[in-house]
């Protein structure tokens, strides 16, 4: 059965801010489809979403609330019936939606009740809120491998041997899926077992060094010996992005972006090739603002400022027509377009990252900046008070926004309202910018 409108519709839900909706319309697809890894990965973040507009109350009620259906989920797995276990941790992280050791358990049980989607969608999501769970990470790449992703399987193994640099399992998992990628280099794709191929030691040896994240400069100029002499032979995409990775670590960088610009060349398509060029040179425009800096040269150094600003727009741009849906791509592109004037341009892309409930306070805020640059005051209140939402504990962005409501309303000659606003950061942070000052001037 094709789910494809269903999701569309619970995904715009979510995108409008509705999380409620789109748990819902969520819900009702995995009672129809328990294996269906869109639908499970968007109650998360719908979940996730609704917590961060409402939040979730104490962690004592949520514990109270979710108590019943945790212990009778536990209950339900060890008596081998994963199924109705799935339901229950479900019941659970209704309340608790950030629950490490729950979200665990609930993948754990759709993987052995054969959900193998839905699981990986679990375990993914986990590894997003828990970046240090080396559980987590390791569960993600066993699934991602498992569904035929083995690029995406390494990198959370590399992960889970960050948090967890002597675990056995990471280390021979990530040894047999270097060799895995070897193999899906080489044009003998049906052999059932990868170390059949590669029978030769050093070679082996080369392909986990070059998977690993620390490697010593000799290891890298090794490397980068034995990938010119492989270019020469087989000039293909993949050596070329290795040959960029290692220019790269090893400091020099103009050679690294050339690398990546010819494998660009080749696949005009490719998000990740046109994301690495664009950050390989925005890396490069920084470095040379930073040294005519340093050489006191002001005016060199604000022709490069500029030069930077205006090729972030051009590459960010860029990452959006690539990827036209992703609402954070949208988000720098509209920072990049306020921050050279092209304001009314910013608008329009950042309203349309603010349906994301990811994008949405960030978004928010630069609205607000947008509209407060044109004048539009009234305007920029309404977004920067979206933005702040309920406020506990001021976070930076928090303190940001209501010294920018003070700022406004001193502007519109409303002291009173103006003294509220920077009050509720002097009650927390009497050091922030001129805050105390402004606060004995109002008094």
């Amino acid at each position: 059965m094709d789910f494809t409108k269903q999701l569309q519709k619970a995904d715009e839900a979510l995108r409008r801010r509705n999380p409620d909706f789109a748990i819902e319309l969520y819900r009702q697809l995995l009672d129809i489809a328990p294996d269906l890894g869109e639908a499970r990965a968007g109650l998360r973040s719908a979940l996730k979403a609704r917590q961060a507009l409402k939040g979730g109350g104490s962690k004592l009620f949520r514990a109270l609330v979710g108590a019943g259906p945790l212990v009778a989920a536990k209950g339900l797995a060890k008596a081998g019936k994963h199924d109705a276990a799935v339901k229950q941790y479900e019941a659970y992280l209704d309340s608790s939606p950030l629950d490490e050791e729950a979200n665990l358990l609930l993948g754990v049980s759709l993987e052995t009740a054969g959900h193998v989607n839905s699981a990986r969608a679990v375990y993914e999501f986990l590894a997003e809120i828990a970046p240090k769970n080396p559980d987590g990470l390791k569960r993600a790449g066993a699934m991602t491998w498992r569904l035929g992703d083995p690029k995406k399987a390494l990198e959370y193994y590399e992960r889970a041997l960050q948090a967890d640099p002597r675990d056995q399992d990471c280390i021979k998992a990530r040894k047999d899926l270097a060799a895995e990628m070897a193999l899906q280099g080489s044009s003998a794709r049906t052999v059932e077992h990868s170390r059949e191929l590669i029978k030769d030691k050093e070679q082996t040896r080369s392909i986990e060094r070059s998977q690993r994240l620390q490697m010593s400069e000799d290891e890298l100029r090794e490397e980068l010996a034995a990938l010119e002499t492989r270019y020469q032979d087989s000039q293909d995409v993949e050596t070329m992005q290795r040959l960029s990775e290692v220019n790269e670590k090893l400091g020099d960088l103009d050679e690294a972006l050339s690398w990546a610009e010819r494998a660009l060349s080749q696949r005009r398509d490719s998000y990740d090739l046109a994301a690495r060029v664009g950050d390989l040179r925005t890396k490069a425009l920084r470095k040379g603002v930073a040294r005519a800096g340093k050489d006191g040269d002001e005016a060199l150094a604000n022709q490069l400022e500029r030069e930077l600003l205006e090729y972030e727009v051009r590459d960010w741009t860029r990452r959006v027509e690539l990827r036209p849906a992703e609402a954070p791509l949208r988000l720098q592109l509209g920072r990049r377009l306020l921050k050279s004037g092209e304001v009314d341009a910013a608008m329009a892309e950042l309203q349309r990252a603010a349906l994301d409930p990811r994008c949405g306070r960030d978004a928010g805020v630069l609205l607000g900046d947008c509209f407060k640059q044109k004048g539009y005051l009234d305007l920029a209140r309404k977004e920067y008070e979206k933005a702040l939402g309920p406020v506990g504990v001021l976070d930076d962005r928090a303190k940001e926004i209501l010294y920018t409501l003070g700022a406004i309303a001193e502007e519109a000659g409303d002291a009173a309202q103006a003294r509220v606003h920077y009050a509720r950061i002097f009650e927390t942070d009497v050091g922030y910018k001129d805050v105390a000052a402004k606060m004995e001037r109002l008094r």
